[in-house]
């Protein structure tokens, strides 16, 4: 019993010790962690999309805090209203983001851009655009197999089977970025939703020269430059045979639209042209002609 007494003993000794040890650890080794840290994160939508630019809504609300201001931050899936609630947790000011939503620059339909080949392997865009450029002439164009659709979190993005491109639905798009990131073509962009939805941009990304481009794309930018001359904001460049539209320096106007030869600048959300009125001539009232001058008498 003794030998039993004793070994009881000594293990609640060592345990004891051992606890002592652990608890003074702790409290010298302890990391604090702001409690509004956790605040902020409950009130973060939870998709972890990456989209904000930091790895989780954890990481993106321990950002939040600890930055003491909100200034270029935002959450693209929880919007205006989810912000608001940060900055009030935070006391700080939520500021205006203005929104943004997936733009596919791509019109490579079936019907503008027939195919050549046939890809015969994994559907997949990484893995057809690492083995060759694709079914049709154009190498820059969609490949077509949904990767962007597959990485959507929010059922935005779907591929349209008679255009065979993707299209996006703005009312559940929230910005997040994944399709950018898996397209291995990058002709998914991330731009201004704009006033009421309209936009304009250049629905191409060849950069091959005019006639190459299009042989293989009936839509593709030719590189002639009309929409650079004919902007009157300085919002349009021309870079390698292919024309971008700055979005922040795009006033809407159109006018590089009615000039685009190919149909690659696209106008979206318009209200419809109105038709243009036919020239007339003005009918002008002929001129009274001078009074002329009474023949002098003759002496």
């Amino acid at each position: 019993m003794n030998l039993i007494l004793i070994a009881v003993i000594s293990l609640g000794a060592i345990a004891l010790v051992s606890a002592a040890i652990l608890y003074a650890a702790s409290k010298k080794f302890a990391v604090y962690e702001d409690p509004r840290i956790a605040q902020v994160s409950e009130v973060l939508p939870q998709a972890n999309c990456g989209g904000c630019g930091y790895p989780g809504c954890s990481g993106f609300a321990d950002a939040c805090v600890k930055a003491g201001s909100l200034e270029g931050k935002f959450c693209p899936v929880g919007g205006q209203d989810v912000m608001t609630q940060v900055a009030s947790i935070l006391g700080l000011d939520a500021g205006e983001a203005e929104p943004m939503v997936a733009v596919v620059r791509c019109n490579g339909t079936c019907a503008n851009r027939p195919r050549t080949n046939l890809y015969d392997g994994a559907k997949s865009c990484a893995i057809a655009a690492s083995l060759y450029g694709g079914e049709t002439g154009c190498s820059f164009g969609c490949l077509g197999c949904g990767d962007c659709v597959a990485v959507c979190q929010f059922d935005a993005i779907h591929m349209n089977p008679e255009t065979g491109l993707p299209e996006v639905d703005e009312a559940k798009c929230t910005a997040c970025g994944a399709c950018v990131k898996a397209c291995p073509k990058a002709i998914i962009e991330i731009r201004p939703q704009g006033k009421k939805s309209r936009r304009v941009y250049v629905s191409c990304v060849n950069k091959d020269k005019g006639a190459v481009a299009r042989k293989a794309c009936t839509v593709s930018c030719i590189g002639c430059g009309k929409c650079v001359k004919t902007c009157p904001f300085e919002a349009i460049t021309l870079e390698n045979n292919l024309a971008y539209i700055d979005p922040n320096k795009c006033k809407s106007c159109r006018k590089c639209v009615e000039v685009c030869p190919q149909g690659t600048i696209i106008e979206l959300n318009f209200p419809p042209r109105k038709p243009k009125a036919e020239g007339t001539l003005a009918t002008e009232a002929p001129k009274a002609e001078a009074p002329k001058a009474a023949p002098a008498a003759e002496a």
